[in-house]
């Protein structure tokens, strides 16, 4: 789905970065598997799945529209290239994150304190033009190609936020309280305001508490 390479003359130094940067959509699925494992909280898992989403509709359409990749390339992919899966990829990711920063996340009182939001999502949608544009650059895909997964991406990554949003994140509280969330151990972090540093004062005030027993014991 997801081949990588460059074409280009040996030494092609912004070609070698810009396939090393293509390679973004793994690095994305291996930390959204690494944070399902070990968080189990139930918005990254719906995240996740919308990025899994997005894919099965990449390759649904793919085989629907069946245009080849450009010359270059589809003497060595049997592969469609419309749209673009990297694209697609990369523009739910940054749209659905963007959503997720300015309306999931607490708001604070000044725009100063927020910068990280700005950055994070200025972020996200640089590293997926780059990605996009790697796409043309390598000779994996066309313009139009990669113009319809962005938007595509783009789009279905705001309708999957909303479904997130509106459906979802409502039930979110009975399943982590099911017998089945109760096994996985699933997290409902919804209502948590700022989700680290609450961690960081449960764990903080849970490591005193724990210390004090051990301390009272060896004074006994």
């Amino acid at each position: 789905m997801w081949g990588d390479g460059s074409i280009g003359c040996e030494g092609d130094i912004v070609g070698h970065f810009l396939a090393l940067f293509s390679l973004l959509p793994f690095c994305i699925i291996v930390s959204f598997c690494t944070l399902i494992i070990f968080r189990r909280d139930l918005h990254t898992i719906s995240y996740f799945g919308g990025l899994m989403l997005n894919e099965v509709l990449n390759w649904i359409l793919k085989h629907i529209i069946r245009e080849s990749r450009p010359t270059a390339r589809a003497v060595l992919y049997t592969e469609y290239g419309m749209p673009s899966s990297h694209a697609q990829f990369v523009w739910f990711f940054a749209t659905y994150m963007l959503l997720f920063l300015f309306i999931r996340i607490y708001t604070n009182y000044n725009w100063i304190d927020d910068l990280w939001k700005y950055c994070v999502g200025f972020g996200g949608y640089l590293a997926a033009v780059i990605v996009t544009y790697s796409r043309v650059y390598l000779g994996y895909h066309t313009f139009n190609q990669v113009f319809c997964g962005a938007l595509l991406g783009t789009i279905f990554g705001g309708s999957w936020f909303c479904v997130v949003q509106l459906l979802l994140t409502p039930m979110f509280p009975f399943l982590a309280a099911s017998p089945l969330g109760e096994f996985f151990m699933f997290r409902d972090s919804t209502l948590i305001p700022h989700v680290m540093w609450f961690e960081y004062t449960s764990s903080r005030a849970e490591a005193r508490s724990r210390q004090r027993k051990i301390t009272a014991r060896k004074s006994q």
